[in-house]
Formats: structure tokens, sequence, C-alpha cells
């Protein structure tokens, strides 16, 4: 399948995101409200059969099958087969359409010192890079990977703050080129490849990194509760502390933290936006479609 951002230049696939956005918005904004294709497609001021071509591209599906893809009801749905849906997924090892996102993704952590010292010391180099999802931030130290977010519409200035504020005392300094090959190839599944691994580094407390780990581990088309992840990292009490550790991520898609989910099965938040976090669910489930 074409890749999203390969299908259109940088700026028509924000654009692109803008209307899918939308579209999320306007059909999931009420749980009574489910328009049919022609009152969606007229809501963003798209042809059916163009609103079908978009969704189609973005996400390999038909826009009710994306949107009921990422309804609270298949949320739910995710979360019934058992106890612990982290367990089913470590079972499903290659066998399963979702391939496990830790095979491409060669993680390692910085010591508690460093994560104490608040990145004394570490030199930080940022860019901004379309995605599937809108404007994106990535930060990359040294060793790999270190920061991607969102841009929200478009307060660049926002975004960095909130990088800098996880590492008040790191320097940052712009550099798209550094950023670059890692915003080419996160959203690219063509790229996604056991022998070339994303490196990717975690700045966190102990507990984060452990909640990050596990969130690593949960695949695509798969969803975890907060209270799984506290029974594998050792705290079952801590669902809350669990909550606030996956919104603390700072590394959004590439650590799944958009996978995690309420004990009810509910999206609950999102730190970068519930739609947003609805349009990664569904552009998901359109690669595993594929």
């Amino acid at each position: 399948m074409t890749n999203a951002l390969e299908a259109s230049s940088p700026a028509d696939a924000l654009a692109d995101y803008a209307r899918v956005r939308d579209a999320i918005e306007y059909a999931l904004g009420e749980p009574a409200r489910r328009p049919d294709s022609d009152a969606l497609a007229a809501h963003v001021g798209l042809t059916p059969p163009r609103l079908r071509a978009l969704f189609r591209r973005y996400a390999g599906l038909t826009p009710q099958d994306f949107l009921q893809a990422v309804t609270i009801d298949r949320a739910r749905a995710m979360l019934r087969g058992g106890a612990s849906l982290l367990d089913a997924a470590l079972d499903l090892g290659l066998s399963g359409p979702g391939r496990l996102h830790d095979l491409f993704v060669a993680h390692e952590a910085m010591s508690p010192g460093e994560w104490k010292r608040g990145g004394e010391g570490l030199a930080l180099r940022h860019g901004f890079h379309p995605t599937p999802f809108g404007e994106g931030i990535f930060v990359v130290a040294p060793r790999g990977l270190a920061g991607l977010g969102f841009v929200e519409a478009g307060d660049r200035a926002a975004a960095l703050a909130d990088m800098r504020a996880r590492w008040p005392r790191a320097s940052f300094a712009e550099d798209a080129a550094a950023t670059r090959p890692y915003a080419t190839r996160v959203f690219d599944p063509a790229s996604w490849r056991a022998d070339r691994p994303l490196r990717v580094v975690l700045i966190g407390s102990d507990f984060e990194i452990a909640v990050w780990e596990r969130l690593l581990r949960v695949p695509m088309g798969r969803a975890v509760a907060y209270s799984d992840i506290a029974a594998n990292v050792g705290k079952p009490k801590a669902a809350r502390a669990v909550g606030a550790a996956v919104g603390r991520n700072p590394i959004s898609f590439v650590v799944p933290c958009h996978r995690a989910l309420g004990k009810t099965g509910a999206l609950t938040g999102y730190h970068w936006g519930l739609t947003r976090k609805r349009a990664i669910l569904g552009w998901e489930a359109g690669r595993l479609a594929s």
C-alpha cells in the first residue's frame, strides 16, 4: 500500500490529515451522531467519492470502516478477550497480522543519573516535519530518537516548549537535516524491518521506562488496559501512576501509548488529543487490512 506521505506533497499530507481530523471530530463528536458518507463528505467540503479516495489513501479503509475501527465499542471489544490483553499480545509472536512493534525498535534507557539531572550536558536536535497525523516535532539525541510530538494549530513554539520541559537542562538546536531521516522512516511500514531497527532513547524515571517498555510490546491492532500494564510492571495497584507515565511518553506513535485504554475499554485521554488517538488507531487498522 502507498504510504500516506508518499501519496502527496508535505503540504497536501498535512491538509489531508486536517480533513480526516475534521471528519472524525464531526462523526464522533456526539454519541448519537453517525452520519452517512454523503453527510460526512458535505461537512468537510468534499464529494463522497473524493472523501472515500482520501480515506482509502490515508488508511486503506472507507470512511465508515475507519470510524467503526475507532469507536469506543470497538475498543471495548478488544478488551473482552480475557483478564490481560497484554499477555495475549505477547503470546502472538509473529503469527498475527500485526507484527510486534519491539522487533523494529532497538531501545535503550538513559541512566537514572542522567534523567535526574534533567538532561544536563545532553545535546538534542529538533526538527518539524509532516506526518500522517499533522505536523510533528522530532527530537534526536546522539544515540537515537528521543522525542516525537505533534504541533497543534501551527504552534511550533508550544510543541518545542513541551519537549524542552521534559529535559529542562538539555541544549536544543534546530536541525531538520538530522531529524528528517527519522521522520521519513517512522511512518513508513516498508521501513519497519527487524534487521534495521529504529534506535530510540528512553529518557524518564525507572518506573516510566518500565511502562514504556511494556507499551513497546503491544502490537498493532491490540490494546492494553492501564491496570494490565500496572500488573505487568509489578505494581498492580498503580493504574493511575501508569496512566500518568503513559501521558508523559515523549516518543508518540513509536512507543504506542495510543494503544492504552481505560479498564472499561474507553479511549480515555491522550497527550496529543483524542481525535489524533482515533486517527492513529484507524490508520493502523488500515495497515492491518492491506
